[in-house]
């Protein structure tokens, strides 16, 4: 290539940044979030409430339908915000992905699950990313937010998306951002937790950046899209190991008679060198279990065993049937058999005070007791029906009526609606996983 096309060509890239960095700057940017989950809802009202007009995808005509008119499927979410934003015109739900060509800036947040293998499924990636390269123009900024091992934008997202014929940093602009969101934590909204950001290219980097700094408060940018890969399993690694270790603590001090929460917390008063962790029935949601097998199976690809990791995995995994046998245990000492025995689930979604059941340990708790032959209730305000093994459970109300009726209360997910009190008078006997019922000096009450 001549010095002269060079020249032009890197005029041509510096007009397109310079344009796409203008409209973002001014708020004119037309952005469109592909997946209107847990993340990508409410990352795209915060968009909107930046004062950008936002689009929002989704595959699932049945959230498309609720969205238009209104109504929120998200607990976080009430249905006045959404209805709002679709009355303003500033929100458009569609399952249209071929109007993703008409966005200035396209993040991505559909689901990374595992296959039943345990190896990543990133289908919904690859089927985003296709629909984006049907219609990719140049100066158009794509996003990655959803949770992936390192190598993912450079190894899988570039080579298609440069298939059209578009080089990234000179026609298109690619840049990886994990989502960090928590559900059901209302101190700290998408807009106050902080982003990280990779680029593609430093220019990539640069956009993405500026995208994110409209609406959330503070934006770090890391020197490329591996980095801010690894940046999201670290973080749920981190957690996931430490959890594992406070489980591991947990079944050690029930085994000796010792109050684990009382443990945990008497440690928490060193100032330094210690962070608290907690036990529970085990892991759920779409991150902390997932997460760190995508780490470890990148690590096993790259013939690098993560041992530490694995064994974390083991353990969390183990803690439903853990807490289903301690179950059992209980039963034994007070002369009841397992078998036949009413059971009584208190909440079933993966953490306390959202609707969010996936991979949450009370789903296998309920398999293990249903396979040792209890009769199994359950109370949860957010999920008014359950189906578990082919078998259709409806929510009852947490009544003394109905705590009267149980051998067995099992407090799996605390949430804050539940009067412990009022299970603690009327259950005669109550096994508590969460230590919901601190405070509560009562016989019938047992802790993990």
């Amino acid at each position: 290539m001549s010095t002269s096309n060079v020249a032009i060509g890197s005029a041509a890239v510096s007009g397109m940044w310079v344009e796409l960095d203008a409209k973002i700057r001014s708020h004119e940017a037309q952005v469109g979030v592909i997946g209107l989950g847990y993340v990508g809802l409410p990352l795209a009202l915060t968009f909107k409430n930046a004062g950008f007009t936002v689009a929002g995808f989704d595959v699932d005509t049945r959230r498309v339908s609720e969205l238009r008119s209104g109504h929120s499927y998200i607990t976080d979410i009430p249905d006045a915000e959404v209805g709002e934003a679709v009355a303003s015109g500033k929100l458009l739900a569609t399952d249209d992905l071929n109007r993703i060509a008409e966005m200035d800036a396209v993040i991505i947040c559909v689901p990374t699950p595992l296959r039943k293998t345990k190896d990543p499924d990133l289908s919904y990636v690859l089927s985003a990313v296709e629909a984006i390269a049907k219609g990719l123009r140049r100066g158009q900024l794509i996003v990655l937010e959803s949770t992936t091992y390192p190598g993912t934008t450079e190894e899988l997202v570039i080579p298609r998306l440069e298939e059209t014929g578009l080089r990234v940093g000179e026609d298109f602009f690619l840049a990886f951002s994990p989502e960090r969101v928590d559900p059901g934590n209302k101190k700290y909204p998408p807009s106050r937790i902080p982003k990280v950001v990779g680029g593609a290219t430093e220019r990539c980097a640069q956009l993405a950046a500026l995208l994110y700094a409209q609406c959330i408060e503070e934006v770090m940018t890391v020197s490329s899209t591996r980095v801010a890969e690894m940046v999201k399993l670290l973080e749920n690694t981190f957690r996931s190991v430490n959890i594992a270790l406070a489980n591991e603590i947990a079944l050690m001090c029930a085994h000796t008679g010792i109050d684990v929460w009382e443990v945990i917390k008497a440690a928490s008063t060193k100032p330094f060198g210690f962070m608290p962790f907690y036990p529970g029935p085990g892991l759920g949601g779409h991150c902390i279990p997932i997460d760190p097998i995508y780490l470890l199976w990148k690590a096993r690809a790259d013939g690098f065993p993560l041992r530490f990791i694995d064994l974390a995995d083991e353990i969390n995994s183990g803690m439903p049937r853990a807490v289903a046998i301690r179950a059992m245990q209980l039963l034994n000492l007070q002369g009841k058999a397992f078998k036949g025995a009413r059971v009584h689930i208190l909440g079933v979604t993966y953490k306390r005070d959202i609707s969010d059941i996936r991979e949450s340990p009370a789903l296998e708790i309920i398999k293990l007791c249903l396979a040792a032959g209890a009769e199994l209730f359950y109370s949860d305000p957010f999920v008014p029906v359950l189906s578990v093994e082919g078998r259709r459970f409806e929510s009852l109300p947490v009544s003394p009526e109905v705590l009267r009726q149980c051998d067995l209360a099992m407090i799996v997910t605390d949430h804050s609606s539940f009067d412990y009190r009022l299970i603690a008078d009327h259950a005669p006997l109550v096994f508590d996983t969460r230590n919901a019922s601190a405070g509560l000096r009562r016989p019938n009450i047992v802790r993990l």
